[in-house]
């Protein structure tokens, strides 16, 4: 069975943090609430409709969920629109997997309308056999759904596949759907991610090689 890896987008793939917690604070000023930096490092990896209920309360309703989340990543889109911030050295990693036959997909957090913006603008689409968003499973990471799913549509077996990952729940996440664990050191320092599982930590995407996948799938 070939070989793969699966890709976060958020903090991974495309420098988001920045503009994602922006957005956050834009959407908590307007309802009264207040984000702080470390709010957002608390939950980044998760699903906005998760962290809605962690912020807005465990009682708030669907439809007043849909309504924020989808005005929070309007907010979002509208701030990297034009100018998607890649991570360095991202466009050299995935070409150098794709020539060593690996194939690859994506499994993020967040919807549909932002992988298409950083896919399509950040000329990635082409590296990828399958896309995963947070519409496409009803529980977020930890929970290992997305992972799984970007494996099955791609055509890759779980025990086949190594994760690149920046938070520890996508850490954890990884590693409960069977796969092994690259930490991106970047949204968090490496021990948490070492914590979670990480079967190694790396602060250069240009460091994730053919040669490192294969080492981790033997």
């Amino acid at each position: 069975m070939q070989p793969g890896v699966i890709f976060d987008m958020d903090g991974v793939l495309v420098d988001s943090g920045p503009p994602h917690a922006e957005s956050w604070r834009v959407l908590a000023g307007k309802h009264g609430l207040c984000m702080s930096d470390r709010d957002f490092a608390d939950t980044f990896g998760q699903t906005s409709r998760d962290i809605i209920r962690r912020f807005w309360g465990a009682r708030i309703a669907d439809d007043q969920i849909q309504r924020l989340d989808d005005e929070k990543e309007r907010i979002y889109r509208e701030s990297i629109r034009g100018a998607v911030p890649l991570m360095p050295g991202v466009i050299e990693m995935l070409s150098a997997l794709r020539d060593a036959g690996y194939k690859m997909a994506v499994a993020t957090s967040g919807p549909p309308e932002n992988a298409e913006l950083a896919l399509n603008e950040g000329r990635l689409r082409k590296f990828f056999s399958a896309v995963i968003t947070g519409f496409d499973i009803e529980k977020g990471k930890p929970a290992p759904d997305c992972f799984l799913l970007a494996a099955a549509r791609a055509k890759l077996t779980p025990e086949k596949c190594v994760v690149v990952e920046d938070a520890p729940v996508g850490v954890q996440a990884a590693l409960a759907a069977g796969m092994k664990a690259i930490g991106y050191i970047g949204t968090h320092p490496a021990a948490p991610l070492s914590e979670a599982g990480a079967a190694l930590t790396l602060a250069k995407l240009t460091k994730i090689t053919p040669d490192i996948i294969r080492g981790l799938l033997i």
